[in-house]
């Protein structure tokens, strides 16, 4: 049908079931493992800033929560613009241009670790630009829910968010294993000492990721599509702004995956500093890999029971797990504690993936309901396309704001224990974040009487 489809009706089931099933399916599979490696990209410093002191890097605790944190801040902010490049740009090209971008942090990473001397500054460069990865979410997300039917829109969401986050899972499994060896041989570099007279390879951090992104760059090019129908100005999006449901869905999003996002980025650098004999860093993958499997295996739920219902249940989920992570917190210095602490962020993570879930599959359903109260005028038609460009834009939007999560949180850890010794003070702040997101949920979707029961 050509790189552009001008003709593109997935609600159509002789249409869906004639082309348009096999050409989703296809985007939909190049899209989910650029946006695995976008994460990747995104969260690497989360392992290779546990790494740093031991080859020379004389940093305080404070500054390397700092380089955990600042990609989640430029990751967000970069996503308030993604966001909108889908209807300006098309799928196809943005996909492929973005997912090219993340060699620069890549390939930077590789040569910076090399350099104990090297400026703190440098390494704060770094952290940025690894926002380029963070920023794809936002356009990915708004791409792939062009292409799908509103039947399986939520299953296809959670299947790319949920297969793309679990790159955070396959960064902290990969890296700790690829940094052991001379993988590119002399191409790579050579080895850094490790303070008690090892060896590691930490370029390997960022040049592992070079030969997939090209891969992925290329796929993307010549293998997705743009939908004609799809294009709109940024101002034609921008009416999300006055939408009130748009900013309760960020709130509500930034819970749950601000609070994955920010937990995957700072569960290494925590666990390692509260629990320095417990060697963490082998297991933490397991994290967001729990998180990012939970939510791809688990659209299907809201689908049946309602997103509402099931963010409500997911918040106090949540919260119960946090009030768990306190508690062995208290008990560190007993044995097992380790243990009981890893169990319950395993359980967060779980919860978060299922309201990354829940949470994406009610914004359709919302503005299904709304835009034909908002503009009658329209046509059943127009009043379709509308919405579907209206969830499109907010799901990208509501997806920058809750990336900010992946700064605040290791930021508040950091800043928790530089002023009172220990991450309790953080943990509580979250708690009580949880609780607004339950009554927003129970007072707008899932009571009897909500605006808009979902």
């Amino acid at each position: 049908m050509g790189q552009v489809l001008t003709d593109w009706r997935p609600d159509d089931e002789v249409f869906w079931k004639d082309r348009g099933y096999a050409i989703a399916q296809r985007n939909l599979w190049i899209s989910i493992p650029a946006l695995l490696l976008a994460f990747a990209v995104w969260l690497v410093w989360s392992v290779v800033v546990a790494k740093l002191p031991a080859i020379g890097f004389a940093y305080s605790t404070n500054q390397l929560f700092w380089l955990a944190a600042l990609p989640g801040l430029s990751g967000a902010t970069l996503r308030i613009f993604y966001s909108f490049m889908v209807p300006i740009f098309g799928g196809r090209r943005w996909t492929a241009i973005s997912t090219a971008s993340l060699l620069i942090p890549a390939l930077g990473i590789g040569f910076a670790v090399q350099y104990p001397d090297m400026p703190y500054a440098v390494f704060l460069l770094l952290a940025l630009l690894c926002g380029f990865g963070g920023g794809n979410f936002a356009s990915s997300m708004a791409n792939i829910s062009f292409f799908f039917p509103k039947k399986s829109k939520g299953n296809a969401l959670a299947l790319n968010a949920g297969l793309g986050n679990a790159g955070v899972s396959v960064m902290q499994f990969v890296v700790p294993l690829v940094i052991t060896a001379g993988v590119f041989g002399g191409l790579g570099g050579d080895p850094q000492t490790l303070s008690e007279g090892g060896r590691i390879w930490l370029q390997n951090a960022g040049f592992i990721w070079v030969p997939f992104i090209l891969l992925s760059t290329l796929a993307a090019w010549f293998g997705m599509n743009d939908i004609a129908s799809a294009k709109a100005s940024f101002r034609e999006q921008s009416v999300i702004f006055k939408r009130k449901h748009n900013w309760i869905m960020c709130v509500l999003y930034t819970g749950t995956f601000g609070s994955f996002i920010g937990y995957s980025a700072g569960f290494p650098l925590l666990a390692t500093n509260q629990f320095p004999d417990a060697n963490a860093l082998q297991y933490v993958f397991l994290g967001p890999l729990v998180g990012a499997l939970s939510r791809a295996a688990t659209g299907w739920i809201s689908d049946r029971f309602g997103g509402g219902r099931v963010t409500l249940w997911v918040f106090v989920a949540m919260i119960a797990c946090v009030a768990g992570v306190l508690f062995f917190l208290g008990i560190k210095e007993q044995p097992g504690a380790f243990w009981g602490f890893f169990a319950m962020f395993m359980l967060l993570f779980l919860a978060t993936g299922v309201g990354n879930a829940s949470t994406f599959q009610m914004i359709p359903v919302i503005f299904r309901k709304e835009i034909p109260r908002l503009m009658p005028e329209l046509g059943e038609a127009q009043q379709i396309r509308q919405g579907e460009k209206e969830s499109a834009a907010t799901i990208g939007f509501t997806s920058a704001i809750a990336a900010y999560g992946a700064f605040f949180i290791p930021k508040a850890y950091g800043s928790s224990i530089e002023l009172t010794g220990g991450a309790e003070a953080a943990l509580y702040g979250f708690i009580g974040f949880y609780v607004v997101c339950v009554v927003l949920t129970w007072w707008f979707y899932t009571r009897r009487n909500a605006e808009i029961r979902c």
